[in-house]
């Protein structure tokens, strides 16, 4: 904890260096659009009983709304920057994203199927009896996946591939701007863990510790997790990755959401 408080203070001192090409108003405003889009999720989740800045009765819906913010933030960087290797992250970027967000929307239909609602909260306390994990674990294993694609983690780190692009979008951002994109990342790793947790494993619910501890403990399983991947796994290839979207993840999205509506149906 105190190297990587050590490392904020130390990027916090760093010079701001604008590329003399660069689109001076894109490269400015990518780093905010970003982490204004990954900080305005925690908005609707609720971390305990009462414990949430709004309740919206469309809650799931806001969550990804706002999360696709990113993508416009990256692709501002990409072209902002005038710089061939961000060019192609941003564009690699908004390739991934924009695919994998719709096996993860799908995955999650299930559950709103199952709780006939949109609204987080109320999609905690449809889990009084049982996590939809046990539901849902097709959709679970895909929302997974997807979270991590989301979040540009490996072993889908393709947008910032320093072996092939030697940092990606962000190749020529430093100081506070480098640690916005850096913060946005992490911050949006939690969040898919706090929607995984939310959506999937009860939410704040358990026995003898306090709700919101709960809820900790599932999210940072679920982050513990997301790291064991990054050491485990090797980088997809581009087309790799793209045809795992297209040609596994989404067909399973869709199988696991036609049986679930069948399934309620009867």
């Amino acid at each position: 904890i105190l190297q990587t408080i050590a490392d904020g203070i130390k990027l916090l001192q760093k010079e701001d260096i604008v590329p003399s090409e660069a689109d001076k108003l894109a490269h400015f405003l990518a780093p905010l659009v970003v982490i204004v889009g990954a900080v305005l999720a925690y908005v609707v989740i609720p971390f305990g009983p009462r414990l949430w800045a709004a309740d919206l009765n469309v809650g799931v819906l806001y969550v990804f709304a706002v999360t696709g913010l990113g993508v416009i933030g990256i692709l501002m960087a990409g072209w902002g920057s005038n710089n061939k290797y961000s060019l192609l992250g941003g564009l690699r970027a908004a390739a991934q994203l924009l695919s994998y967000e719709i096996p993860m929307v799908v995955s999650v239909l299930g559950v709103v199927l199952i709780a006939g609602t949109l609204s987080l909260t109320k999609l905690v306390e449809a889990q009084s009896r049982a996590w939809f994990i046990f539901y849902q674990p097709v959709g679970f294993f895909i929302f997974f996946l997807c979270s991590l694609a989301e979040a540009n983690r490996a072993p889908f780190d393709l947008p910032e591939a320093e072996s092939e692009l030697t940092g990606g979008f962000h190749t020529e951002y430093s100081g506070l701007k480098f640690s916005m994109f850096f913060l946005a990342e992490y911050t949006a790793m939690f969040t898919g863990a706090a929607m995984g947790t939310t959506l999937f494993l009860g939410g704040w619910r358990g026995p003898f510790l306090p709700p919101w501890m709960w809820f900790l403990i599932k999210c940072y399983g679920l982050i513990f997790v997301m790291m064991w991947f990054r050491w485990t796994f090797p980088r997809f290839r581009i087309d790799q990755l793209m045809a795992f979207c297209w040609k596994f993840l989404l067909p399973l999205s869709f199988v696991n959401l036609l049986v679930t509506g069948l399934v309620v149906l009867l």
